[in-house]
């Protein structure tokens, strides 16, 4: 549970704040979400996936002490690893702490590292979905680089969202388009992750990530041949998403 805290009640403090950035731009957001009190205690969480280095980029340049959570669910990418060192050197970014699924809660449910053949809902749990949880205990607040262009349940984001009335997410990149994205690494010069060159569009833990072919959805090598899309870490309606949201 989060530490407590003197801030009201997280979903009116979520439409306040969307109606008073509703204008903004996502660097103007994230600039806000780290300055805002109605904000309160703010981490930046990602994955060092296709698409991060923007969001670590804009960080960097507005506040490059900014908690930033890394979830090493051991089952990551070695490209990805050495991406999110390579990454956090180059953009100068002095707070970037490395979360990994507890010790003695791997020997118990997942000693042979098995889990995710049988079940891939109870291993992003122990290797993500509980670790992030306990890391973000300290937080009112914590910044996605989730956009309404990857579809599904992020069809609607807004900027900003209650999770599960919990803490509050922001979505700097929310009304971003996949050129946007493209535009801002190009104009920054910002390193790629070397798997997007190899036809991982959307990275996760290599058990469970494909490479996409041309015209497939971006998302369709994660958990390919399975309804589920998301890995468990996000709530919409103060519920947990699997599969595609209504």
């Amino acid at each position: 549970m989060p530490l407590e805290s003197s801030l009201a009640p997280v979903p009116g403090r979520v439409a306040a704040l969307n109606t008073r950035y509703r204008h903004h731009g996502a660097t103007a957001v994230l600039d806000r979400a780290l300055s805002d009190s109605e904000v309160g205690r703010t981490a930046l969480v990602s994955s060092f996936g296709a698409e991060s280095v923007v969001l670590l980029h804009m960080v960097s340049v507005v506040a490059p002490d900014t908690p930033v959570l890394f979830i090493d669910t051991e089952m990551l990418f070695a490209e990805t690893l050495e991406y999110q060192r390579d990454v956090s050197e180059k953009l100068g970014l002095t707070n970037v702490q490395v979360i990994r699924p507890a010790r003695e809660q791997v020997f118990r449910r997942d000693t042979d590292s098995l889990l995710h053949q049988s079940d891939t809902d109870a291993c992003c749990a122990l290797r993500k979905t509980e670790p992030l949880q306990n890391a973000l205990a300290p937080y009112d607040a914590w910044i996605t680089g989730r956009k309404r262009f990857q579809g599904g349940a992020r069809e609607a984001l807004q900027f900003f969202e209650s999770e599960a009335d919990i803490r509050i997410k922001v979505n700097p990149l929310a009304h971003w388009a996949k050129d946007d994205v493209r535009e801002y690494m190009v104009n920054n010069r910002l390193p790629r992750h070397p798997l997007v060159s190899r036809g991982y569009p959307s990275i996760g833990c290599w058990p469970c990530t494909s490479p996409v072919k041309d015209g497939e959805d971006e998302r369709a090598g994660r958990w390919r041949g399975s309804d589920k899309e998301e890995c468990g870490i996000h709530f919409v309606d103060g519920k947990m998403v699997r599969g595609r949201a209504a």
